[in-house]
């Protein structure tokens, strides 16, 4: 729901190259916290127009830009959570710079219930400055799906948006998938293919050449149930994404809960 668009005759939504991730069903237990660091650097991405600090698009051009997300998601229940992110920029010339906040609840389909596959919904709200977003407050409804089948994973996540202050407020509501498979090499190492896009309005999409559209090699080092650690090189094919962008996140998950060994205490 964040930075750029190549401009166009009509207003485009913003790319996400903040929190660049495709979700699993999984929600952090209760008395736990899950704190990630989203980096993302933009390659090849869009250029300030001549004399101009601004892109065609009225944003900062994301060209060698710098995002850095923390993301902060505490346990509620054994079937809920809610999430927390920062979203910050860096840029030559432009400095470090505060883009937004948005807060993210998410239930889960209980394990009790056993469903053939893993299932999720989360909601995000939040603002964003004008200068790295079009739209400056908005809103997303994303229904995760996933499944484990012997060493092969599967996501998807198909993400429904909303702006409510902004250039695409009259559009309506947006769709935005994102999707992941992948297979354990071995019980360290993951490799797969992650993809992200915005198809525009359900009242009528986009042109090709006005979506977005990003595949993401991507892969995923299992060192530790408390770690998260995720590596992406990702292409853009349209004129309307950014065409190179290089992704990292790394999680530390922390259990609050007191664990007593004879008088002793202690946090894992």
């Amino acid at each position: 729901m964040l930075v750029l668009v190549f401009g166009g005759l009509r207003a485009a939504r913003a790319q996400n190259n903040y929190e660049i991730q495709v979700y699993g069903s999984e929600t952090v237990a209760p008395r736990n916290t899950m704190l990630e660091l989203h980096s993302n650097f933009t390659a090849d991405g869009t250029k300030p127009l001549p004399g101009s600090v601004y892109a065609a698009d009225g944003m900062y051009p994301t060209n060698h830009a710098e995002h850095e997300t923390v993301e902060i998601t505490q346990g509620l229940t054994s079937w809920s959570e809610v999430g927390f992110y920062i979203f910050t920029s860096a840029r030559s010339g432009q400095g470090w710079q505060w883009v937004g906040d948005h807060i993210r609840p998410r239930v889960r389909v209980p394990d009790s219930w056993h469903w053939p596959v893993g299932v999720s919904l989360s909601t995000e709200i939040g603002y964003q400055r004008r200068d790295f977003s079009t739209d400056t407050w908005t809103w997303e409804i994303r229904p995760i799906i996933d499944k484990q089948i012997g060493r092969w994973y599967f996501a998807v996540n198909p993400a429904f948006e909303r702006s409510f202050h902004g250039e695409t407020v009259h559009e309506g509501v947006g769709f935005s998938p994102s999707a992941k498979f992948s297979y354990d090499f071995n019980k360290y190492i993951s490799g797969g293919l992650e993809y992200y896009a915005d198809y525009g309005s359900l009242n009528g999409f986009y042109s090709f050449h006005d979506q977005q559209q990003q595949f993401f090699p991507a892969v995923d080092l299992n060192v530790s149930p408390n770690w998260e650690i995720n590596f992406g090189v990702g292409v853009g094919p349209t004129s309307a994404t950014d065409h190179f962008i290089v992704k990292a996140i790394v999680g530390r998950r922390f259990d609050w809960s007191h664990h007593r060994s004879g008088t002793s205490e202690s946090i894992q």
